[in-house]
C-alpha cells in the first residue's frame, strides 16, 4: 500500500477580498476589532460571515403567519379551479415558451 506524506497541513482556499472605507468607517473597524481582541481581517471576515448567514437565512426562509400557513395548508389540500385569468396566462406561456 502506497502511503503519500504531506509536509504541511491543508491550507483552505481563500480568495482576495479588497474594499476601500471612508477614514470613519475604518477607524470604527480598528476599534471595533481591537475591543473583540482581533486582527482587522479576523474581525472583518468573522462580520462578514455573520452577517451574510443572517441575509441568505431571511432570504431563504418563509415565515407566514398562522392565518396564512393555514390559507396555504388548504390551498394544498383543495386548490381552488383555475379561472380566466390564470388559464389566459397559461394559454401565453404555453404560446411563448418552447419545452424541449
Amino acid at each position: 500500500m502506497k502511503t503519500v506524506t504531506r509536509k504541511s497541513p491543508l491550507k483552505p482556499v481563500t480568495e482576495r477580498l479588497e474594499a476601500r472605507v471612508p477614514l470613519p468607517i475604518k477607524s470604527l473597524i480598528d476599534r471595533a476589532a481591537a475591543l473583540e481582541g482581533r486582527s482587522i481581517t479576523d474581525y472583518v471576515i468573522a462580520t462578514l460571515e455573520r452577517h451574510a448567514v443572517k441575509v441568505v437565512h431571511e432570504h431563504e426562509i418563509l415565515q407566514l403567519s398562522t392565518a396564512d400557513s393555514h390559507a396555504f395548508a388548504q390551498a394544498m389540500i383543495a386548490p381552488p379551479k383555475p379561472n380566466r385569468a390564470l388559464k389566459g396566462i397559461l394559454s401565453r406561456h404555453a404560446k411563448t415558451v418552447a419545452v424541449q
